[in-house]
């Protein structure tokens, strides 16, 4: 079970390239990924897309990234399933709703065969938007103090 490969900036480090840029580097790792996967992921991209219209796009950790504040989410596809990986937090605050899937503390696997829960993958998103857009206003206020 091999995600697609593509060249991607340094794990964890801020967005460098231009939005644009970024999306062509999802678009090519859409078009690397598994054939089966495909449809799944631009799916799940458009998904993500309009639950977090500001965010941008770029690879990280080798995965598809949508960025605001730091990382959302990332997602990846495989042979049989698509990854989603909103982090520890939005897997445990979306536990009862994740619970049909094979998942783990910061990951979820939907299988290929089935549809993707769009409505569980708007809310985990628009869930860590918030999460990601408090801490950076914490942040700034701790920043204005010093």
């Amino acid at each position: 079970m091999k995600a697609a490969n593509v060249a991607s900036p340094d794990a964890g480090e801020n967005i460098t390239e231009s939005e644009s840029a970024g999306s062509d580097l999802v678009d090519q790792y859409i078009e690397n990924a598994p054939l089966q996967a495909r449809g799944k992921l631009k799916e799940i991209r458009s998904i993500i897309r309009a639950a977090a219209p500001d965010a941008a796009e770029k690879i990280s950790y080798q995965m598809p990234t949508f960025f605001l504040y730091g990382n959302l989410v990332h997602f990846a596809g495989y042979e049989k399933h698509i990854g989603f990986y909103p982090g520890a937090n939005g897997i445990a605050a979306f536990k009862d709703d994740l619970n049909q899937y094979k998942n783990a503390k910061g990951s979820v696997q939907f299988p290929l065969g089935k549809p993707l829960p769009a409505s569980i993958i708007t809310r985990i998103v628009k869930f860590r938007v918030d999460e990601n857009t408090k801490k950076a206003a914490e942040a700034k206020k701790k920043k204005k103090r010093k």
